[in-house]
């Protein structure tokens, strides 16, 4: 391993920043590591991982090694300062940049001449040169002289088994000519794929909320479509197989239960806003939002549509609720559709019990079993492998009613087995 003589700091050591600091220490990078979170901290300085993740449990032994601070006096002897705090929407799905303006204002308190500062949480097109440059400039600081600020749009699909933050391709922008130089050099030697220079920070911003507002929109599609082919009796899944053996011009998308993660739930928010306030309305991006977030409360009509087939009432009926994590075999949480599937169970007076493999802490139940000992119908969340062929189960336990919210089940057998079945369009 080749040593390198620049030290880099990271601040935030989530599911973007644990990973990249221990892919910059892997390539021989000096790195330290800021997070508020004491429990986080207290765990990585135990060699423990604060969440499941396939790419640090390959480098586990160089969470022992890797010194973690919940100050910012550290920063002063670093040279590449990379932030990966979280940029959330509040409950009326506006930005909200207060983890980077406080991380920026820590930065500033140490900042060392000539710093290079990289953005690498989601941010709208106009953040670096209208929010952030304008607080070092009002401290006296001048970007291209004292510091170099740029943004490098994070790219992280947690689970994913081919590409994580060693291989997958990134661009980067920057305000200087110089600053964008220092950060391409940077990231080629720690990432494997192409490191595209951009020809503003702006274009570099509008990079990551453009392409997850493209899966959104594509997404808002295919599940509107589910609810209209099911007036037509016409199987989505079947129609989107059909068209996707066409070999050119057209992406297969999948509907479902609802868009869980931090990216394509939050992202496309950063881009409607800033847009509002520039004075144009992104129409088509606020109706694929509108249907997405929608795609829960259609998950529990269905539920109540199969149990009114056989003439039993929602109301006091027990729900199972398979998965409380947004994706597959992983513990993320984040945004995920469970917890408004859940909370739209309860207004319309189920009884709800829970289970997930990766977050046992959150569930109400131990086991998969126990879930299904106690419940009448269920909804499938969360495609876990756990849940995958286990329709004798389901027979065993006399479940009566199934949504599939990922239409991953095996839906000809559980029919047969006298269950009624819907998934998102497909039945």
């Amino acid at each position: 391993m080749e040593k390198r003589n620049k030290k880099v700091g990271i601040i935030g050591l989530g599911y973007v920043g644990l990973p990249l600091a221990l892919r910059t220490m892997e390539k021989g990078y000096d790195v330290i590591g800021i997070d508020l979170d004491e429990t986080k901290i207290k765990k990585i300085k135990a060699g423990k991982s604060p969440f499941l993740e396939e790419f640090i449990e390959k480098r586990i032994n160089l969470l022992e090694k890797f010194p973690v601070f919940s100050e910012f006096k550290n920063l002063k002897k670093v040279d590449i300062l990379i932030i990966c705090v979280p940029t959330p929407i509040d409950k009326s799905y506006y930005p909200n940049l207060k983890p980077l303006q406080g991380a920026i204002q820590s930065i500033i308190k140490n900042l060392k001449k000539g710093q290079l500062i990289i953005i690498e949480s989601t941010i709208n097109p106009g953040v670096c040169e209208e929010f952030l440059e304008p607080m070092f400039a009002k401290k006296g600081f001048i970007e291209g002289k004292d510091y170099f600020l740029a943004h490098c749009p994070e790219r992280i699909d947690p689970g994913n088994k081919e590409w994580n933050v060693s291989n997958i391709p990134r661009v980067v922008g920057s305000m200087s000519k110089k600053g964008l130089q220092i950060a391409k050099d940077f990231y080629e030697t720690i990432i494997e794929g192409e490191i595209k220079a951009m020809k503003s920070i702006r274009a570099a911003e509008a990079v990551k909320v453009v392409e997850n507002s493209f899966r959104d929109v594509n997404i808002a599609f295919v599940n509107e479509l589910a609810q209209s082919f099911d007036q037509m009796s016409i199987d989505i899944k079947d129609v989107i197989d059909g068209a996707a053996t066409k070999p050119f011009a057209f992406l297969a998308h999948y509907p479902s239960r609802g868009v869980g993660g931090h990216c394509i739930p939050v992202d496309p928010y950063y881009l409607i806003e800033e847009a509002k306030r520039k004075g144009f309305d992104h129409e088509f991006l606020r109706t694929a939002r509108k249907i997405n977030n929608y795609m829960p409360v259609y998950t529990v009509k269905i539920l109540q549509n199969l149990l009114n087939d056989i003439e039993k009432p929602l109301k006091k009926t027990r729900v199972g609720v398979l998965g409380l994590s947004y994706k597959a075999n992983i513990d993320d949480l984040r945004e995920s559709p469970a917890f408004k599937i859940i909370e739209e169970l309860k207004k319309r007076n189920a009884e709800v019990i829970t289970f997930d493999p990766y977050v046992k802490d959150k569930s109400t139940v131990k086991s998969l079993e126990k879930l299904l000992e106690k419940s009448e119908a269920l909804v499938l969340v969360t495609n876990h492998q756990d849940f995958l062929n286990k329709e004798d189960l389901f027979k065993k336990f006399k479940i009566k009613a199934i949504v599939d919210g990922v239409n991953c089940l095996d839906k000809e057998k559980i029919k047969k087995a006298g269950i009624r079945y819907h998934g998102i369009g497909s039945f």
